[in-house]
């Protein structure tokens, strides 16, 4: 029996990569809550979904956005279910990440996301890809939680432990991503991160921001399990 530990995975460009949709999805959900077309989509990278939301509400005349967010959660993902099939014609699962999810699974081991997407996008994507066998995505943290991925890092933690019966220390819990961003968020929840440069940051960029470990990708097994568990 392994001793516990809880692997928090972020979803985008570290497990797979869906190029277009997002705009489409937020085109729709913006007609859909506002009444009138998206002229203008905030800056996605490495942000949660309530941070993007609010800024394209502003960005689009909406000069108070809280009101709007429970509408505008549920109609992103009503529109990203809709276009599921959108999402496996121009994306894909990154190379390994279905191997890599399978080879952490271990008793004592509990994986789930960390992610700036919307729960019901979340799922919506992962199911797109067949990645959901070995991920409990009713314990991850979600941009709907907050725009703080500490914030985030911290109810995955919560909700594992609860749901699972067991205490996770920092040193076992980790949050693997493919940005600074993921990296920060780990460290300031007081936990491990290791960065995958499947992204746009370089394997240079995650060692600089002080990763505990740095993968260039996911397909090489003994080095994700390393990196993951020392």
């Amino acid at each position: 029996m392994t001793a516990p530990a809880l692997i928090l995975w972020d979803v985008d460009h570290t497990l797979l990569e869906i190029k277009g949709v997002s705009r489409e999805i937020y085109a729709r959900a913006f007609q859909l809550v506002t009444g009138r077309p998206m002229e203008q989509l905030a800056d996605m990278t490495g942000r949660t979904e309530r941070a993007i939301i609010i800024e394209t509400l502003r960005l689009g005349g909406i000069t108070d956005p809280e009101p709007l967010m429970p509408a505008f959660y549920e109609a992103l993902g009503e529109a990203a279910q809709q276009l599921q099939d959108r999402m496996r014609e121009s994306g894909r699962a990154l190379p390994g990440a279905r191997e890599a999810i399978t080879a952490l699974v271990v008793g004592g081991i509990v994986q789930s996301v960390v992610t700036g997407n919307l729960r019901s996008i979340a799922r919506t994507k992962l199911a797109a890809f067949g990645l959901t066998d070995h991920l409990d995505l009713e314990v991850g943290g979600y941009g709907d939680d907050d725009s703080d991925r500490a914030v985030l890092v911290r109810l995955a933690v919560k909700r594992s432990e609860a749901a699972h019966g067991v205490t996770f220390p920092p040193e076992r819990v980790v949050v693997l991503g493919d940005t600074p961003h993921d990296v920060k968020g780990a460290h300031d929840a007081g936990v491990r991160a290791v960065g995958v440069a499947t992204g746009s940051s370089t394997a240079r960029e995650l060692e600089a921001t002080g990763a505990d470990a740095v993968l260039p990708r996911l397909t090489d097994i003994t080095a994700l399990r390393t990196a993951v568990f020392g």
